[in-house]
C-alpha cells in the first residue's frame, strides 16, 4: 500500500483501477504534487475493497482531496504517468469523513515487522506469543503500518533494538503514534512525541491508550520541536521524523541540538531522489548515514552523529 496523511477535511474521492505498478505511480505522484493538508493516495490490491468498480485491472487507486478537485486537471495530472486512456476512466464522487476513513482501512491486513505487529481490531489473533502488538485504527492521521516509509522505521527500529537500549526518544511528525508506541513498547522508555496536526496529536493519545502507552508517549501539538515538552527531553539517543523530504532537510540545524554525541536518527517519508538532499542538510550537521532501507519505493535512512 502506497498512501500520504490524510487532509482534515477530505470529502472528494477519484477512484481508478489499474495495475500495480500504475496505482503506485499515480499515488506517488499525488503525493509529491500536493500539499499533505490537501490530498493524499492510496494504492492497494483490489482483493482488500470489496466494492465492483468499472474499469479494467488488479489496483485501486483513491486520490482523497481535501477541497472540491477539478477532474479535467486531476486527469490531465495522471495521464502522466498512466497515458489519457486510462485517465480518463477516473471516478471523482464525494463522501464524508467517516466513509472515506472507513474505505481507506477496510480489510487491511495485519503488518509485521520483526517482533512487531501493527493491526486493527478485526485482527488482534494476528498477534503471537513474543509479538509487540500494536493496535491502530481507521482515524484522520496518517502511520498505519501499511505505508512503506513506516514500515521501513519499524525495521530500523528493530535494527537498533538489536545493539542498544536507548533512554531518550523523541517522534517528531508522530502522526498516529505508531513508531512511539513501538519504542516504548519495546524498550519501556518515555517517548517524547509531537505533531503539527491538532487531529493526529489527539489520534496519538487516544492510540497511547488504546496499546497501554499512555504512561510513556503523551503527545503535544507542535511545529517541529518548537514546544518546550520536547525540548526538555534533550539531548536525546534515537530521534524518528517520519514526515516529508522538505520538512526533513528544514529540520536538520534544529535536531542537531537535541541530539546526544553518538545519538542516531531514523528518517524517512522519502522517495529515492529525496534522499541525497536530506543526506547532505544532516552532513553539515555532523550527523551522517549510518544504513538505508528501501521498502515499496520509500527510502528509511539510519543517521548518526559521530
Amino acid at each position: 500500500m502506497s498512501d500520504g496523511p490524510a487532509p482534515h477535511n477530505a470529502a472528494h474521492v477519484m477512484r481508478l483501477r489499474c495495475d500495480e505498478q500504475t496505482a503506485r505511480d499515480i499515488a506517488d505522484l499525488i503525493v509529491e504534487t500536493y500539499d499533505p493538508a490537501e490530498a493524499a493516495a492510496a494504492a492497494f490490491e483490489e482483493k482488500f475493497n470489496t466494492r465492483s468498480w468499472t474499469n479494467s485491472g488488479p489496483w485501486i487507486v483513491e486520490v482523497y482531496f481535501g477541497f472540491e478537485p477539478d477532474p479535467a486537471g486531476v486527469r490531465d495530472l495522471v495521464a502522466c504517468v498512466a497515458g489519457a486512456e486510462l485517465a480518463a476512466s477516473a471516478e471523482f464522487s464525494f463522501v464524508s469523513q467517516d466513509e472515506w476513513v472507513a474505505a481507506s482501512f477496510e480489510g487491511l491486513e495485519a503488518v509485521r515487522e520483526g517482533r512487531f505487529v501493527i493491526h486493527g481490531s478485526h485482527a488482534r489473533d494476528r498477534v503471537q506469543t513474543g509479538d509487540i502488538g500494536i493496535e491502530i485504527e481507521a482515524a484522520l492521521a496518517f502511520g498505519t503500518g501499511h505505508h512503506g516509509s513506516t514500515r521501513g522505521c519499524l525495521a530500523m527500529l528493530n535494527d537498533v533494538a538489536r545493539r542498544r537500549r536507548p533512554h531518550a526518544i523523541l517522534d517528531v511528525g508522530t502522526g498516529s503514534a505508531v513508531l512511539a508506541i513501538a519504542a516504548a513498547r519495546r524498550f519501556h522508555r518515555p517517548v517524547q512525541a509531537g505533531d503539527i496536526d491538532a487531529v493526529a496529536v489527539a489520534a496519538a493519545a487516544s492510540n497511547a491508550r488504546r496499546n497501554r502507552a499512555s504512561a510513556y508517549v503523551r503527545p503535544v501539538h507542535a511545529v517541529g520541536v518548537a514546544h518546550p515538552a520536547l525540548r526538555a527531553g534533550a539531548p536525546y539517543d534515537l530521534i524518528f521524523g517520519n514526515i516529508l523530504a522538505g520538512p526533513l532537510r528544514a529540520l536538520a540545524p534544529r535536531l542537531e541540538p537535541l541530539l546526544a554525541p553518538g545519538g542516531e536518527l531514523i528518517l524517512s517519508g522519502l522517495l529515492a531522489s529525496d534522499v541525497p538532499g536530506v543526506l547532505s542538510a544532516y552532513r553539515a550537521q555532523g550527523i551522517f548515514l549510518i544504513k538505508r532501507r528501501n521498502i515499496e519505493g520509500w527510502a528509511t535512512l539510519l543517521l548518526r552523529r559521530l
